[in-house]
């Protein structure tokens, strides 16, 4: 069995923040600072060159806790945040800022490198979810969902493939080159998020990996602008995904 161990914890505006360890990878699990209560865990998954307390993952924990109860856990990718790069890490970001420099597609780069780093967080985040579960507040039985973009998906998507545990997950802004074969054994609820003018990843490409999806139960959603635009009323939009699949009520703001 893995190894939790809890390195730092801090409470604000009604968030328990826990830092910690999972066989020597970092994370952050957050809660309702209001008690240890009984509730699903959503797993989160960071975007390239981003970490585990990266706005992105604050604010969607944020949402999480406060719409719902849920507990919120994230980990650093490999070579991101407080884990060390390795000379593979130095050797594909020196080749894919010298892509953008020539105004050379980035694709490939991106696609190649973040299949590898899945290859290694699928397994930290399988060790991680078999640690958490054993808190009393998650428990083994608990439900438990996945919502990562980007490099997100690239974590996610073989993760969830490989993962029963996980009941239903948020997708979104990704190439379908390595992803689209694993995406065909997911079957449970998908949200899929599109940016319509990506400069990035063509509308072929992305509308390709939702269609892949084995799902009975998947929804695109797509939004004008460029691949750094999505809007954040996507973010609500995932929270409501996850309430409405896991049977929580979604508080309103008062």
């Amino acid at each position: 069995m893995s190894s939790l161990l809890f390195t730092s914890q801090s409470s604000s505006n009604g968030v328990l923040e826990r830092e910690f360890t999972v066989d020597g990878v970092p994370g952050v699990l957050w809660s309702p600072a209001s008690g240890a209560d009984r509730a699903p865990l959503i797993l989160l998954a960071h975007g390239g060159g981003n970490h585990k307390k990266h706005p992105a993952m604050s604010g969607r924990a944020r949402r999480l806790i406060d719409g719902c109860g849920f507990h919120v856990a994230v980990l650093d990718a490999p070579g991101h945040g407080d884990r060390p790069r390795t000379e593979h890490d130095e050797a594909e970001i020196a080749a894919l800022f010298a892509a953008r420099a020539a105004g050379e597609p980035e694709g490939p780069i991106v696609v190649r490198y973040n299949d590898h780093l899945a290859e290694l967080a699928v397994p930290e985040y399988r060790a991680a979810l078999d640690a958490l579960q054993q808190l009393p507040e998650i428990g083994a039985d608990g439900p438990v969902g996945f919502w990562g973009i980007n490099m997100g998906t690239a974590i996610g998507i073989p993760f969830v493939a490989s993962e029963p545990r996980v009941r239903a997950a948020v997708f979104g802004q990704h190439w379908p080159d390595t992803l689209a074969g694993k995406a065909r054994r997911i079957t449970v609820p998908v949200e899929f998020d599109l940016q319509w003018d990506d400069e990035h990843i063509s509308r072929e490409e992305g509308l390709a990996l939702f269609d892949a999806f084995a799902s009975a139960e998947k929804s695109l959603h797509v939004n004008s602008g460029k691949h750094k635009e999505l809007p954040r009323f996507e973010a609500d939009s995932a929270v409501r995904f996850f309430a409405r699949h896991f049977g929580r009520p979604v508080a309103t703001a008062a």
